[in-house]
């Protein structure tokens, strides 16, 4: 992200059906696999019912970061669709029918716009851009770094895609990250900890990571490091041979393999 603020990425779904358990979350594989794609990576991720209190103070605090955000959910027309209306008031704005917005409806659906709470649809915070809906016509919009979409996957999927390659193509590199991991048989984490607590201090850059599994054939680690490319091997060689110093041996995960359970 070489000449660009220093952001990360987050996504809120939004609905009451997620939390339910009524309907799984997709998005959020997704859109790590877009971002991974591209060289970027997602920081967080929350889920929120459809309570209008909570989806204006989960925006307030968001809007307050400097992470670029994904919205999915509630931007419809029916009257558990809030996020516009959130939006609007954790930005101190009004909402306003957007000329552009209105355009695209009467493109869609004749003029005038019928039914009219249609037009609703297109109301956002004042000052908002749009983002093209490929499907049905129908645009998110964006606003102070924040992209809001639907819930439907078919829309909201190439809607992410647009927002990254439009706006975050500078931002892009997908040789900027490599990611190795080793897992260690027959250790746990309490063998480990002096030797992680060295490599965080020795190679600040990097990601390390240190997922537990017990099985029936015993305990296992799985050891992870992520960062730019020249970095990673020469330090995956190094946790290596410090593994094989404390007595144990180690074969390598392909990611693929990585959390199998």
């Amino acid at each position: 992200m070489s000449g660009s603020p220093v952001r990360g990425f987050g996504l809120i779904v939004i609905g009451d059906e997620l939390l339910s358990g009524k309907r799984q979350d997709k998005h959020f594989p997704h859109l790590l696999g877009l971002l991974a794609e591209r060289g970027l990576e997602l920081r967080w991720v929350r889920f929120v019912s459809d309570e209008a209190p909570l989806i204006t103070q989960t925006l307030r605090e968001t809007l307050a970061g400097d992470d670029v955000v994904f919205s999915c959910g509630g931007i419809g027309a029916t009257p558990d669709d809030r996020t516009r209306q959130c939006a609007a008031e954790a930005l101190g704005r009004p909402l306003a029918f957007h000329p552009e917005g209105v355009a695209m409806l009467e493109a869609r659906f004749g003029q005038p716009v019928e039914p009219p709470h249609r037009l609703n649809l297109v109301a956002f915070p004042e000052g908002a851009g749009l983002i093209p809906n490929p499907v049905n016509q129908v645009p998110g919009f964006s606003i102070a770094h924040h992209y809001f979409m639907p819930g439907f996957p078919s829309m909201a999927w190439p809607m992410m895609a647009w927002v990254l390659d439009r706006h975050y193509a500078s931002w892009q590199n997908p040789d900027r990250l490599a990611e190795q991991a080793i897992a260690v048989d027959g250790a746990r984490e309490s063998d480990v900890i002096p030797l992680l607590e060295r490599f965080e201090r020795d190679y600040p850059g990097l990601r390390l990571s240190c997922l537990p599994t017990v099985r029936d054939e015993g305990f296992s680690l799985e050891l992870g490091l992520r960062g730019a490319p020249g970095e990673v091997g020469p330090a995956m060689s190094i946790l290596r041979a410090a593994v094989e110093e404390l007595g144990f041996e180690w074969r390598e995960v392909g990611l693929s393999d990585q959390h199998p359970e």
